[in-house]
């Protein structure tokens, strides 16, 4: 099996985080899928796209200095999609070419507009919070 940066192969999920999915692509060789990298709609929980013991194909997108893999998941996607396949390379097809199914739970632009404002009032508050306590310390000097 090619495991070199750039390939595509086909993995088993081991394990979900908060932050990614773990993918066997080997016997002793696995990598991760970070949360950016399954797909090209907003991922808010990973559970609602993935889960143990799935097969998925994902695309090496590097190697650090450990031997630790990146892995792509829509990266794999959009290779494959636009890769043609043998029988596209003989000549023209007489049916239908069919892409791979998006996502259903792909939010609408309204939600993610509604979640981009939540996130901002979340951090300016903050902010307002921090800058509060430190203009209470200098008057107190």
């Amino acid at each position: 099996m090619d495991l070199e940066v750039g390939a595509i192969v086909a993995g088993k999920i081991t394990g979900i985080t908060k932050f990614g999915a773990f993918v066997t692509i080997a016997p002793g060789k696995s990598g991760l899928v970070h949360i950016s990298e399954i797909t090209s709609a907003y991922v808010n929980d990973i559970n609602d796209h993935l889960t143990v013991g799935q097969e998925v194909m994902v695309k090496i997108v590097g190697v650090d200095g450990s031997g630790r893999m990146n892995l792509s998941m829509k990266a794999a996607v959009a290779a494959l999609s636009t890769a043609p396949t043998a029988a596209q390379a003989k000549g023209p097809r007489t049916e239908p070419q069919h892409k791979p199914p998006t996502s259903a739970a792909e939010p609408s632009f309204e939600d993610k507009l509604k979640r981009f404002m939540q996130d901002s009032d979340s951090k300016i508050s903050s902010l307002k919070k921090h800058s509060d306590k430190k203009g209470a310390r200098r008057r107190g000097r």
